[in-house]
């Protein structure tokens, strides 16, 4: 992205500004160099009088702020490979992948991502060369390497802490690296040596980490895939909660009202990640219509299609104990790339647990980035903050697959020139 003087005036036929409202109808977005200087009615929104403008004027469009994606893997490859596998790359593949993922997220509309989690200083590097001008992306939130137990989930990907006095360490570590938060994994995961149904770090561990990182004035993402440590990260004072469901050890899901009231009244965001697993499935079924599934996909389609409602009964639970979903995709892990409509689909994932379209585009614009403590800069169409725009044909204010039909991109001002390779 180059320098970006004077004003360009974008006209639509309806804006939404990410902050939940109805959309403005014939509306218009005044940037001044690589800020938003207004927003309102074609009408009220105009540049200043005798100063050059450029215009830009999207019929039957409809204009929005960049898209937010609260959590990315930039070194995956979404081809179906486990992150024990994916770490065994050279760091130098690792990182002409994050690249490739980085270009293809910011292509299909998003202007900003946190990733939350890769190995060694693969995406810090990859933050270098986007401001020496060597390649394009999103707007980075960098998590570098995650903290994990020893064996613990991720801890392939270079930090393990043991202790809170290894906690803060390893904090430390990180700042001094130049990240912008903390991933913590709280639990186990996908990883082998790594145990999904039972706590990881301990809540006093937890507890060291996140004052560490708050006394530098970070936050703090923990993936939590079990009750106990979800009760650990919320009672340590982390500020997202990532995947979040509530099951006990035996795999069970028994909700937890307290713990989400909890979560509500310390405002503490979670990232449910819902359609994570419904891309491999969506895939599986679109396979089926040119070949025999074999015994252990159909399976997986069958267990995944026979909880949808159970799963979305639940989001909406949580929903209505007052905690606040944000969208994140979780891509490129396994099986789910990024770039294409990959985040338009966790935004719709969201849609389909009952949020209405606004309250999905809100969920990955304005409420991802306050998650990421960007909101700031981006995330809604306001004055002062950084001129990230979606265009879109259609309208996702009454349907979000509209969402996909991407148009254009500007990010800070300018218009991304999406011919390039991804």
């Amino acid at each position: 992205m180059g320098g970006n003087a004077g004003f360009k005036l974008i006209k639509a036929a309806r804006v939404i500004d990410g902050n939940g409202g109805p959309p403005i109808e014939r509306g218009a977005v005044l940037i001044e160099g690589d800020k938003v200087r207004a927003v309102g009615s074609e009408e009220s929104v105009t540049a200043p009088e005798g100063a050059p403008v450029e215009e830009h004027v999207y019929e039957n469009q409809t204009v929005l702020p960049g898209l937010v994606d609260g959590h990315v893997h930039l070194i995956g490859i979404g081809d179906g490979r486990a992150g024990d596998e994916l770490t065994t790359l050279p760091d130098e593949i690792l990182t002409l992948q994050a690249a490739r993922n980085a270009r293809a997220h910011l292509y299909s509309g998003v202007t900003t991502v946190r990733d939350c989690g890769a190995k060694n200083q693969t995406t810090l590097m990859l933050r270098q060369a986007m401001e020496m001008g060597i390649t394009v992306g999103p707007r980075l939130v960098l998590a570098g390497r995650p903290i994990a137990i020893i064996g613990g989930h991720l801890n392939y990907f270079g930090t393990t802490a043991t202790g809170t006095v290894e906690g803060r360490a390893a904090v430390r570590q990180l700042v001094k690296e130049g990240v912008d938060f903390i991933k913590v994994t709280a639990t186990g995961g996908s990883t082998r040596t790594s145990i999904s149904s039972r706590p990881s770090f301990t809540m006093e561990e937890i507890r060291a980490i996140a004052d560490e990182a708050h006394k530098f004035g970070i936050h703090v993402a923990a993936h939590c895939t079990n009750t106990e440590g979800i009760r650990n990260a919320v009672e340590g004072g982390v500020d997202t909660v990532i995947h979040g469901m509530h099951h006990e050890p035996d795999g069970s899901v028994v909700y937890d009202p307290e713990l989400s009231e909890q979560m509500a009244k310390n405002g503490i965001f979670l990232n449910p990640t819902i359609h994570q697993a419904r891309e491999r499935i969506w895939q599986l079924e679109e396979m089926a219509k040119t070949r025999l599934l074999t015994e252990e996909e159909q399976a997986s389609v069958d267990k995944y299609n026979s909880k949808w409602e159970e799963d979305a009964a639940y989001w909406a639970r949580v929903r209505s104990d007052g905690v606040t979903l944000i969208a994140g995709s979780d891509a490129s892990w396994m099986w789910y790339k990024l770039g294409g409509t990959s985040f338009q689909d966790e935004i719709l994932a969201h849609s389909d647990i009952g949020m209405t379209p606004m309250e999905a585009i809100v969920s990955g614009t304005r409420d991802s980035a306050r998650s990421s403590w960007v909101e700031d800069e981006v995330g809604t169409l306001e004055a002062g903050k950084q001129a990230d725009v979606l265009v879109v044909d259609g309208d996702p204010s009454q349907d979000v697959k509209a969402l996909r039909n991407v148009v254009d991109v500007f990010q800070g001002g300018n218009v991304v020139d999406r011919s390039g390779v991804i």
